[in-house]
């Protein structure tokens, strides 16, 4: 433990050093991923500008200097933070833009962009499906910005954002496609309590990140259901599988599934209890209906607004999903959970 500590030490004295040269930084979203980035960033940046969604929240950060509804307990270096509620102040202000809200809120703040996004790095953080055009981040970017992948990244975990207010040691994957833009991603968010690793595989990182909320839907229904350690770690092994093969579906590609972005983050999503997907599947397992379930949450579960986009996709592209068909069916279709896992439990081995 000692020459970890003692080399992730080094990798931030590093950084620090030459803040200089790193690139102009900005995040998009207030909610609990977007908070704990934002602090990640400010570990190495000198100045990070962050856009939030309304003036109470912008008002709320600088008198108080933390957010207001989510890990309230990072506080913030006001001096060096720079709070706008205008998508065009930061877009036009940074050299890379995370994206980090919620994919149901996405489109209503991209929307409002005019600037020009030429020479932008744009960074999804965003583990869901936007509504408006029903696809991944990625795609979205790309058809409607004209954004194209070599200006693009995508941030996987394993990362709960609660352990990085904690500053306990996370694991964070970043793919993109051109390694000029993976050099400068990874000197923005290494530091002593964040491991950073690069990956290519753009488009299979940003599915995974979705398929695993969806699978952690799934994982908290049997919990929900009094289903008990054992049929839960046959439940994902068979969800890691199906994923790998979804993912082949798509996007043929050199990839290792059971490496962290993929197995990892799948891992911590259906078992933490930071985990708001696992928790909105334990509610509809114990019996609350999906909409009572959501209502009774305080965070977005992105994997309810995924599995319908993905369970067509699966459907569309001729891949098996037994998985995902199941917990579609009970999200959409008001299908009894009970007997659903029922069913499911005689296909998984």
């Amino acid at each position: 433990m000692e020459k970890r500590a003692n080399k992730l030490s080094d990798k931030k004295k590093l950084s620090t050093k030459n803040n200089t040269s790193l690139p102009i930084v900005g995040v998009v979203g207030s909610g609990s991923f977007a908070t704990a980035i934002v602090k990640m960033l400010m570990e190495n940046s000198k100045i990070v500008h962050w856009c939030v969604r309304s003036e109470f929240v912008k008002g709320a950060i600088e008198l108080r200097g933390h957010n207001p509804s989510y890990l309230t307990a990072v506080h913030f270096d006001l001096k060096r933070l720079k709070i706008t509620t205008d998508i065009n102040e930061l877009v036009e202000n940074c050299e890379v833009i995370v994206l980090a809200s919620p994919s149901i809120y996405l489109s209503d703040t991209l929307d409002k962009m005019t600037v020009d996004v030429s020479g932008k790095i744009f960074v999804s953080a965003i583990k869901g499906v936007v509504p408006k055009v029903n696809d991944i981040v990625a795609n979205y970017l790309r058809e409607q910005f004209a954004i194209g992948y070599k200006c693009q990244g995508v941030i996987a975990g394993p990362c709960h954002a609660e352990e990085v207010a904690m500053e306990r040691l996370s694991y964070l994957t970043i793919a993109t496609a051109e390694e000029t833009v993976a050099e400068k991603l990874l000197k923005l968010f290494s530091s002593d309590f964040i491991n950073v690793h690069t990956s290519k595989d753009v488009l299979g990182n940003e599915y995974s990140a979705i398929l695993k909320n969806i699978y952690a839907i799934g994982a908290g229904i049997a919990s929900g259901l009094g289903y008990g350690d054992n049929f839960i770690a046959v439940f994902v092994s068979n969800a890691i599988r199906e994923m790998e093969t979804f993912l082949e579906g798509i996007y043929e590609a050199p990839r290792d599934v059971n490496e962290s972005a993929y197995l990892g983050d799948l891992l911590v999503t259906a078992y933490s209890l930071f985990s708001r997907n696992r928790n909105l599947g334990n509610l509809i397992g114990k019996g609350y209906t999906v909409k009572s379930a959501i209502q009774s949450m305080s965070q977005i579960a992105e994997g309810y607004y995924a599995c319908g986009s993905i369970y067509n996709t699966a459907k569309e592209k001729g891949i098996k999903a037994p998985i995902i068909e199941t917990i579609y069916k009970i999200l959409y279709e008001g299908k009894d959970a009970e007997k659903c896992f029922s069913k499911l439990a005689t296909l998984l081995n």
